[in-house]
């Protein structure tokens, strides 16, 4: 990249290897009070100055939280001079220097250092000295931008133990994206805004594209950019829909689903057409639990906007009923009809998973080579191809896939299926390493509430089997009453079962599989707790469907499975 035209800092480019370097030596020598060196190595300053929106919409609260967090990206981003305009008033519109177009997940700015951070920083330094170990610096640099990115929504993709958000594809424009290249198109925005400061839709266009990125990338430093390209939008047009379908993706995305349901149904009063506001809807209908209110959003979407983005989540709607023929149907209609390389991984991708929920691996495997044809670097893909090849027994194969796709991006639900890798292949050092994988997850759990994002479920669904137990169960606790969904049932009827409430966590477990949702890893819950509480024929097979339905759901889980069955013979 090239060097600030503002002063004679080191070069973008090299900055993150000294910041990289610093990290190393906080994480050797535990530093606590070194982190604010790290920003300062790299040649950003601490931290911008923020001013807080003003309005009348809803989610003002999360508006408030991204404006508190905003960063050092505001030197290389025009969206975050919506709120941290140094100089001038309020209302000065001038451009930011020329700068980088997109700052990359490579790229480490100075953290914040508030008590939940520093105390983030002390688990990381303590994980880091084994960490180091597995030749996985990258993660540094990772945790190091999550420390500064604002908000961080954790993302998990559906179905593997996780709840995820069905969000769709297509969250901008075809004409965006029709150069194939979604940086390219955000550069070329950014730099148009640059010019034209007051084009509102211009700056709703960059929001949308950004929490296209971060779903696309597994980016979740998007997030704020793309809160403060939104807020711009709005100051300058109140109200307009670009900008408000906007928020209602990007409060789907950080799992705020009652505020991202509030947008879409303002923005479906105004325009009943709008084919971001019916996915938003159904996206927020879903994982709040309202699934037959969901069935006829989707029927209603695909009536009035059939296409990609309506496909995928009619299809979720179905497998989550377990219709699923149906799902497979609509995504490959969906799939003929991509044409972005954004709207064909995601898609391919969406097959994969569903291949891989019915233990079909080969056309998993199938599935998820299209995504990565369509973009190397998908995510999702290289995590679903990697746990497909754990169930296929080639675990060598897998670890080195989920080892790259965590350092690349360490979230939490690949870091915990690199740890059960680990842990199942038992080799000399394996549990050490795990153990680093977990550390890493709670790292990142609490770098995500000091951004103030709820991060309850996976903190319920990781500390359920690799942590605290007390703190799976308050955290579960916390999720189901804000949402009742098979995802929150599981987890609930789980972090019961650890803390041997196996006859309060029944009702749960049968209540996430209630919907006939072929899932794996829900049934083997639910089969285990019904052996704890005394129903063994029940038991016995669940188990045996879980195993049936997908042998490879978990590497420790199936085992775990297996040797249940052997023991209740």
């Amino acid at each position: 990249m090239a060097p600030r035209e503002t002063d004679n800092n080191p070069t973008e480019a090299d900055q993150p290897a000294a910041a990289q370097r610093e990290w190393e030596r906080l994480w050797e020598e535990g530093d606590d009070d070194g982190a604010a060196t790290a920003g300062a190595e790299s040649g950003r300053p601490a931290k911008a100055d923020a001013e807080p929106e003003t309005g009348t919409e809803p989610g003002d609260d999360r508006d408030a939280d991204a404006d508190s967090s905003k960063t050092a990206d505001a030197d290389t981003d025009p969206s975050a001079d919506a709120d941290t305009e140094s100089s001038g008033t309020a209302d000065d519109d001038s451009p930011p220097p020329s700068t980088p177009a997109h700052s990359t997940a490579d790229e480490v700015v100075t953290p914040h250092l508030d008590d939940e951070r520093v105390a983030a920083v002390r688990r990381v330094a303590a994980a880091g000295r084994r960490w180091r170990n597995l030749q996985l610096a990258g993660c540094a640099a990772l945790l190091a931008v999550a420390m500064t990115a604002g908000a961080i929504a954790i993302g998990a993709a559906k179905d593997s133990g996780a709840a995820g958000v069905a969000v769709g594809s297509s969250a901008v424009s075809p004409e965006l994206l029709a150069s194939g290249s979604l940086d390219a198109s955000i550069a070329s925005l950014q730099a148009h805004l640059r010019t034209q400061p007051k084009d509102f839709d211009g700056w709703a266009t960059l929001g949308l594209a950004y929490v296209e990125q971060a779903r696309t990338k597994g980016d979740p430093s998007r997030y704020p950019q793309a809160q403060a390209a939104f807020q711009r939008s709005l100051k300058i047009s109140p109200a307009n829909e670009n900008a408000l379908e906007g928020r209602a993706a990007l409060a789907a995305a950080r799992h705020e689903f009652k505020e991202a349901l509030t947008y879409a149904d303002q923005v479906l009063k105004e325009n009943p057409y709008s084919e971001r506001a019916l996915c938003s809807r159904i996206d927020a209908l879903v994982e709040l639990g309202r699934y037959a209110d969901a069935s006829k959003a989707a029927d209603l979407a695909d009536a009035r906007k059939p296409g990609v983005p309506v496909f995928t989540r009619y299809a979720y709607v179905h497998e989550l009923r377990g219709d699923v023929s149906t799902a497979r149907k609509v995504l490959e209609q969906a799939l003929a009809a991509a044409t972005s390389p954004g709207d064909i991984s995601y898609v391919a991708g969406t097959l994969g998973q569903l291949a891989w929920n019915q233990g079909d691996y080969k056309t998993a495997l199938n599935d998820y080579g299209r995504a990565l044809a369509a973009d190397e670097n998908y995510l999702p893909a290289l995590e679903g191809r990697a746990r497909t090849q754990a169930a296929l027994g080639d675990r060598a194969a897998a670890i080195r896939g989920m080892e790259l796709v965590v350092s690349r991006y360490p979230l939490p639900q690949p870091l915990v299926e690199l740890g059960e890798l680990y842990e199942s292949r038992g080799a000399e050092g394996d549990k050490a390493k795990a153990e680093d994988q977990y550390a890493l997850v709670d790292a990142w759990i609490a770098l995500a509430r000091a951004n103030g994002v709820n991060a309850d479920l996976d903190t319920a669904l990781a500390a359920a089997d690799h942590g605290d137990v007390t703190s799976a169960l308050k955290a579960a606790r916390a999720e189901w009453a804000r949402r009742h969904t098979v995802h929150t049932a599981d987890a609930l009827a789980w972090a019961l079962h650890v803390n041997g409430r196996d006859k309060e966590a029944l009702p749960y477990a049968r209540q996430a599989t209630a919907t006939n949702y072929h899932n794996a890893s829900f049934i083997y819950h639910l089969g285990t707790i019904e052996l704890a509480t005394g129903h063994q024929a029940d038991g016995r097979a669940h188990l045996a469907k879980a195993l049936k339905l997908n042998p490879g759901f978990s590497p420790l889980g199936a085992a775990k499975a297996r040797k249940a069955l052997e023991a209740t013979k």
